[in-house]
């Protein structure tokens, strides 16, 4: 019998089950993630996005997969980006996600060389080689095997491409604090009041605690196969910006 067990925010869960439970947390939250995106960062999410898109150096004709990719806020940028000849992959494991991603680009005009996904990052779905540049904005802390998940990424990446990992992490000892006490009592009551939901905030706020911090983080991309890997700490550590090349 397997017992293995992995972190669901603070619980220990089967391992199993850990990709149930978090689909169930974005089911809940996909119609008003952007919305609460605004709020949970005082729009400075935003920062850190357009951070990561100067970053990318993605040109005309490339192939870009946007992971993880949400309420498509990147690949919307992607896009306009690879021009014509390009081709932008909006994948995500959440079926709702994926749908309100979908709606946004379209309300928003963006046709023609966006594709949509549903995939899992673990395994991902498309041939070997692939990518010029692949991207996962907040995303990586909610898989389950970030391992595998990282194999994955770098077997689809062409070599000389980019991986951008975007995601929260440790913060500096000065702001920790006030971070932790904006996380723990104050979102979760932005989440009841914005999305009727305050236990799915809740586990967000516990799964960025749970997440890998950068020295680690790093190592793991290391691991995988990435290489000149490095990070950029944005908004103190509460944020940091990891990039690794498939040489």
């Amino acid at each position: 019998m397997n017992d293995k067990t992995t972190h669901f925010g603070f619980q220990d869960v089967p391992w199993h089950e850990k990709a149930s439970k978090v689909a169930g947390v974005f089911h809940s939250v996909a119609s008003k993630y952007d919305i609460m995106n605004d709020l949970m960062s005082l729009g400075i999410h935003r920062v850190w996005k357009h951070f990561t898109l100067e970053l990318s150096g993605v040109k005309q004709g490339d192939r870009v997969l946007d992971l993880a990719g949400g309420t498509g806020d990147l690949a919307a940028r992607f896009s306009r980006m690879v021009g014509k000849d390009g081709q932008v992959v909006l994948a995500d494991i959440n079926d709702s996600m994926l749908k309100v991603g979908r709606s946004r680009l379209a309300d928003r005009g963006v046709v023609g060389n966006v594709r949509y996904v549903q995939a899992n990052a673990e395994a991902l779905p498309f041939p070997d080689n692939y990518f010029n540049v692949i991207t996962i904005a907040f995303g990586l802390r909610n898989v389950t095997d970030k391992d595998a998940a990282l194999r994955s990424m770098f077997r689809v990446l062409k070599p000389g491409g980019q991986l951008m990992v975007l995601e929260f992490s440790k913060p500096s000892k000065l702001i920790s604090p006030i971070y932790d006490t904006y996380s723990f009592k104050i979102l979760p009551v932005l989440g009841k009041l914005i999305a009727n939901d305050a236990e799915s905030y809740r586990y967000l706020a516990e799964s960025i605690r749970m997440h890998p911090d950068q020295e680690t983080l790093k190592g793991m991309m290391q691991s995988a196969g990435f290489e000149r890997c490095e990070y950029h700490n944005l908004t103190g550590g509460i944020v940091a910006l990891h990039r690794g090349y498939k040489l």
